[in-house]
Formats: C-alpha cells, sequence, structure tokens
C-alpha cells in the first residue's frame, strides 16, 4: 500500500478541487451533467435551450450547487462502500444548525475544508482496499495480473456511475487510467499491487467536485432563468431529500431509463424510495434537528430511551398509521420501555406491549424527554428559551435577537439567593418595558412547561427549592392559556397555525435556505399538505412528484 503523503500527490495532482457551491449553478457541464433530461445519454444535452418549462413555473425553486452536509458525506460513503466510521464527524469540522445543518448560505470553501477532504479520502481509500470484505463489494472483477486494464476499467465504470451520481463517459474512465501504473511501479518499501491504483482512484473520486458538491445544472427553458433538469440531476434530488444519501444502482438505473423525468413514474420511484428504512432515518433526523434533540445534556442510557420513544411516534404518524400530522402533538399515549417509565413516573407498559397512556396533562412529542430537553439553559430549563423555540419553530413567528448591552448568558435575579423563586425572577421581564415587548412573546409559553424539568420528569417545585412552588400556568399569545405540554399542543393545534409552519420547516431543510423568496411554493405545499388531511408522507411525495421538481431557477441576484 502506498504511503498517504504519496496518495495526496497521486490523486490531488489529477482531480481535487473544490469550490463554494455557488459559482457553478448555471453552466456547469462536467461529466453530462447538463444532459437532456431523459436521454440516458450524458453526453447529449448542455446549451440546447427551448425546453418547455413545466405548467407552474413560479413554482420552480431557486437553486445553486450545494455541498454534502457532514450526515450526507457520511451516509453516501456509507451505501457507497460500506463505511459505517461516519469519517467526515472524525476529518471535518460540525456544519452549522441554523436550524438545519444544510444551508448552502452557510457553506464556505476554504483551504482547511480542501485539506480536510484530501486527509479523508485517503483514509477511507486504505481503509476500504484493506478490507477484502468491502474491497469486493465495490470491485466488480477479479484482477488477473496487478496492471490489468480491463478490470481496473470496469471498477472505475462501477464506482464512479455511484459516486458521480451517472455514467462516466469513454474519456473520464480513461482518465482513470493514469493511476494503473502505480499498480506495478518498482518503489522500494512499498507492496504494490493492483489495489494501489484502486484506492488512488477512490481517493480522487472522494475529492472530485462532481462527488461533494450536488451539481445542478439543467438545459434552458423557454422561460428565463428557469432550467429542466436531466433524470440524473432529479435521481440525485431526490435520494438527498427522502434518503439523505445518493442515488443507489436501481435509481441510477431508473435515471438511464428516463423514469425520474416522467411524472407518473417518478411517483412510483418515490413511493419505493419511501418504504426504505433510510427514508425513516432521513425523517428522524429532520426532526431532531427542527425539535431541537439532536444533542442534549443527559447520559447516553437516556438519550437511546428517549430517541426510541420519540422515533416510535414518528413511525406511527407518518409511516405506519399515515395519521394527520398533528397527532405527533396530540397522541395520547407513547412508546416506553420500563425504564423510561420510571424515568418519568408512568406505568410500565404490559406484558408484550410497548404503547402506553400518558395521562393528564402529557401528550404527543411536546412530552417527550427528548424535545423538553432540547432548549435548556443554566443545567435548568428556561422559560424564555422554551418560549423561543415554541415561537419560531412551531409557529414560524420571528423573536428579534436581544440587545448587545443584555447579559444573557445568565438567568434574570439572583438565581442564588434561596428565596428567589424561577417565576418571580422571570416576571422581572414584565416589568422592564424594554424587555416585555419581547419576553410576552417567549415567557408565557416556557411557564407553561414548567412542571417540567430538563429530563422531562414532572416536578411541583423549583430545582432544589421545595418552598418554590410551580405554578405550570402558561399562555400562547394570541391564543389562550395552557398548562402543561398537552394542553399547549391543543392550543397549537388550535391555532392553526402548526401545519403551516410544519410545511415551512419542512421546505426550509429541503431547499437548503430560507423561504423568502419562495412564497408561491409554500403556499402550494401548504394548501397540498392540507388538502391531504395533513399526512405529511403524501406532503413529501406530492413535493418530490411534482413537475416543478424536475427544474431549477437561477437565484435573482
Amino acid at each position: 500500500m502506498l504511503k498517504p503523503k504519496y496518495v495526496i500527490v497521486g490523486a490531488s495532482l489529477l482531480f481535487a478541487g473544490c469550490y463554494d457551491g455557488a459559482t457553478m449553478a448555471d453552466g456547469a457541464t462536467d461529466g453530462g451533467t447538463g444532459a437532456e433530461a431523459g436521454s440516458g445519454d450524458p453526453t447529449e444535452g448542455g446549451e440546447s435551450g427551448g425546453e418547455d418549462p413545466p405548467a407552474e413555473a413560479n413554482l420552480v425553486p431557486q437553486s445553486v450547487s450545494r455541498r454534502l452536509s457532514q450526515a450526507e458525506l457520511d451516509n453516501t460513503l456509507r451505501d457507497l462502500m460500506g463505511d459505517d466510521t461516519r469519517p467526515a464527524r472524525g476529518f471535518l469540522s460540525e456544519d452549522e444548525f441554523a436550524p438545519y445543518d444544510n444551508d448552502y448560505g452557510l457553506q464556505v470553501a476554504s483551504r482547511a475544508l480542501i485539506e480536510s477532504m484530501e486527509v479523508l479520502a485517503i483514509d477511507v481509500a486504505n481503509r476500504l482496499v484493506q478490507d477484502p470484505t468491502r474491497r469486493d463489494l465495490v470491485v466488480p472483477c477479479t484482477p488477473t495480473t496487478d496492471d490489468d486494464a480491463a478490470c481496473f476499467d470496469d471498477f472505475v465504470r462501477s464506482f464512479g456511475r455511484l459516486a458521480l451520481r451517472r455514467p462516466l463517459t469513454d474519456e473520464e474512465v480513461g482518465a482513470y487510467s493514469v493511476f494503473l501504473p502505480f499498480a506495478t511501479e518498482d518503489v522500494p518499501g512499498l507492496d504494490n499491487d493492483f489495489y494501489t491504483a484502486v484506492a488512488l482512484a477512490v481517493s480522487a473520486f472522494v475529492q472530485d467536485p462532481e462527488f461533494l458538491y450536488r451539481i445542478e445544472a439543467g438545459v434552458p427553458t423557454t422561460e428565463p432563468g428557469v432550467f429542466k433538469l436531466n433524470d440524473y440531476e432529479i435521481a440525485t434530488r431526490v435520494a438527498f431529500l427522502l434518503w439523505g444519501t445518493g442515488p443507489d444502482d436501481a435509481l441510477i438505473a431508473d435515471a438511464e431509463a428516463g423514469r425520474l423525468s416522467d411524472l407518473t413514474d417518478r411517483t412510483d420511484i418515490i413511493d419505493r424510495l419511501l418504504i426504505d428504512d433510510r427514508a425513516k432515518e432521513q425523517l428522524h433526523r429532520y426532526h431532531a434537528m427542527w425539535l431541537g434533540y439532536r444533542a442534549i445534556p443527559h447520559e447516553a442510557a437516556l438519550i437511546e430511551a428517549f430517541n426510541a420513544e420519540t422515533t416510535a411516534l414518528i413511525d406511527r404518524v407518518v409511516f405506519d398509521d399515515r395519521d394527520n400530522y398533528s397527532a405527533l402533538f396530540t397522541a395520547e399515549e407513547t412508546y416506553i420501555d420500563a425504564f423510561l417509565a420510571e424515568h418519568y413516573g408512568l406505568d410500565a407498559p404490559a406484558a408484550g406491549e410497548d404503547w402506553v397512556s400518558y395521562g393528564p396533562d402529557r401528550a404527543g412529542i411536546l412530552s417527550h424527554g427528548s424535545v423538553l430537553a432540547g432548549f435548556s439553559k443554566f443545567t435548568d430549563t428556561s422559560p424564555t428559551q422554551r418560549g423561543i423555540f415554541i415561537a419560531e419553530r412551531l409557529r414560524c413567528n420571528e423573536i428579534p435577537a436581544p440587545p448587545p448591552t443584555v447579559d444573557a448568558d445568565n438567568p434574570p435575579g439572583n438565581a442564588d439567593d434561596p428565596n428567589a423563586c424561577k417565576e418571580d425572577r422571570y416576571g422581572i421581564h414584565a416589568e422592564i418595558a424594554s424587555c416585555a415587548a419581547c419576553h410576552n412573546l417567549m415567557d408565557p409559553i416556557g411557564m407553561g412547561l414548567e412542571n417540567y424539568d430538563i429530563a422531562g420528569r414532572y416536578r411541583e417545585t423549583d430545582d432544589g427549592k421545595p418552598d418554590c412552588e410551580i405554578s405550570g400556568e402558561g399562555a400562547l399569545p394570541g391564543v389562550g392559556s395552557f398548562s402543561g405540554p398537552g394542553a399547549l399542543a391543543d392550543r397549537l393545534v388550535e391555532s392553526g397555525e402548526l401545519e403551516r409552519c410544519a410545511t415551512e420547516q419542512y421546505l426550509q431543510f429541503a431547499l437548503g435556505r430560507d423561504l423568502e423568496d419562495d412564497d408561491p411554493l409554500l403556499e402550494h405545499v401548504a394548501a397540498d399538505f392540507e388538502a391531504t388531511d395533513y399526512d405529511f408522507q403524501q406532503m413529501i411525495s406530492n413535493l418530490a412528484s411534482h413537475d416543478a421538481f424536475g427544474f431549477r431557477r437561477e437565484p435573482s441576484n
């Protein structure tokens, strides 16, 4: 095996490159990404012009090239070469969550990224060829000699097809033959063989901008600024939306057959993708980012139990029962084991059962320890942070940032005063006019959840202060009063804002950016969601199978 430094030179001189996700959105023609939709030939298409736009051209979303998020990169490497070590998490800086990790406006290319990708690429390539089981899954032939050109070309075609999410041209395959001589080069101290060349090629593929970025070019339509995507680009869009990873062999075969540009066929394909476990994993991850429990301050066993409870409810509502999405917030049962039942103070499930009744005050996902732990502060619950969460994530109401002179890193009042109860301390916000305008939109919501601590357990007094009784009385501004997460869910449903905000949040995740320029698309998806009785899975399917989903619009600035 070649030394790492030698691999860097061999792979990066020919192939490595990087860009920021906004500079190759128009006019990109790498390897046929501008191919005409449905042609099955990545060398056709280009700047032909004159394609018909969709009937509802105003619904075509703005789009630029998007870099794979850390999670998408790990998922893709897992599916591409069986690498489940999550190398991107180990080698790359964490993405910024705002609240999602795929906002392309925050993706900036840097020397650190390029260098980290080189190290990552070398690591995954070398470990791949050192593992015969995984190696044989990606090399479709057995080399007869160390310089078996036919076998190497077969590998480059099959691996490159999945890595670049489209077939390679003969010219592209030939370019990778530059690595084959390294299989037999006589270098003292190095044991070169056929798989040395494989490692170099894999390292190059992983550093290729077409692997690291989702490049959407398309061909011009008669609608200015609107481009029709080819089948491979649509397949990539669908795969990353539904699975959080690149298209598999079957989906690329569908693209080769032109099935992604046919709306009936695409709907059938989407139905197939949605029954894959990866679709569940993607929705679990989306909810963890949206509802703020992707990283919570508890021990591993409790986090595992919380995740089991929360993902079970998501699966029941979205996949199993296909229920009205509001059931995610109003469900009267929860999925727990004896450990979590004892933690919550609920009755343990009967033998052979997993779902139990919440009892009074609790209902749905807002009662889960995962969500109740997500917006804590100062090692305790924060009525303000919980209020911001409900206002911004579930009502889509923007709360202004505090003035720079405000000490937001410390709780109000004197928390160390044994006589200072939390309700009294937070009440100070309402007494100061400059604070009240914003805090009246947040604190009353959080106060209605105060009976539930940072781990989702019911309590009657402030932590460590038995004389500070918690009233548990809160209010959803403009809607009504409540006490506890169950009543809060009722008020949210009553407001009529929850389902629309859920639509806006998912669309922001799907497009990788804010929605201020996509009001027509948001209005369409929200109306469609309502028309399906708020079937979340159907909303996703309808979005991905809509004609406009196969097009892109250039940014206006």
